[in-house]
């Protein structure tokens, strides 16, 4: 899979259901109390590394962005889709959102306290994302915490439609816990805590919470 192919095609994708996806999500975090968890214990771990600037990577609309900056984190967001950014920007002003991406970041090494990766390195090929993860390591401080959350699962699947029947390109890959694990600590993480969410449903996921080694 073409590196940059893949990136474009997220890129064009998510500007056109940027509108339909920030409808669908706005109110997401409400009906999902173990989401807000293990957003409030990432917030604890944030605070209790010293504080400061934290980044949600593959922000979209910003809803967890801002249900971060209410949970007292200085959140901000980057997005590879111009329109979801501007999309967040419209619905949280008070909040900063940049378009950039996890596979070329223009952070300052060891600029940050913490980075959330919430379901958006499922778009990832898995060549590309131990390279995502060294990046989130180089700009992450010695001992800031790093929360990813992803579909379980095996394979890729194209997804050609979605969020109010907009065309899409976009392959989803489910990965199981382990392989993400042996990502992260062959970046230089030590991964802390792993959470399964609807083991038994249709779409299960998980959350890694893991640590930038000192």
């Amino acid at each position: 899979m073409n590196s940059d192919g893949w990136l474009a095609d997220t890129c064009t994708s998510y500007d056109t259901v940027a509108v339909s996806y920030a409808d669908q999500m706005r109110d997401a975090l409400g009906g999902a109390p173990y989401l807000r968890a293990a957003l409030a214990l990432f917030a604890d771990a944030v605070a209790d590394a010293g504080g400061g600037p934290v980044a949600d990577m593959g922000c979209g609309p910003g809803h967890v962005t801002a249900h971060l900056h209410g949970l007292g984190v200085e959140a901000f967001g980057i997005d590879v889709s111009p329109g979801m950014v501007g999309v967040a920007g419209r619905e949280h002003p008070e909040l900063r959102f940049e378009v950039g991406s996890m596979t070329d970041l223009d952070l300052a090494d060891e600029s940050l306290a913490g980075a959330l990766a919430f379901w958006s390195l499922v778009h990832v090929p898995d060549e590309v994302v131990p390279v995502v993860l060294s990046g989130f390591g180089r700009v992450l401080r010695p001992g800031a915490p790093l929360l990813i959350g992803f579909h379980v699962g095996e394979g890729s699947k194209l997804k050609t439609e979605g969020y109010g029947g907009h065309p899409m390109k976009v392959h989803v890959h489910r990965r199981r816990p382990a392989q993400l694990s042996t990502w992260l600590r062959g970046a230089g993480f030590t991964v802390e805590a792993e959470m399964l969410l609807e083991p038994e449903g249709s779409a299960p996921g998980a959350i890694l919470f893991a640590r930038r080694r000192a």
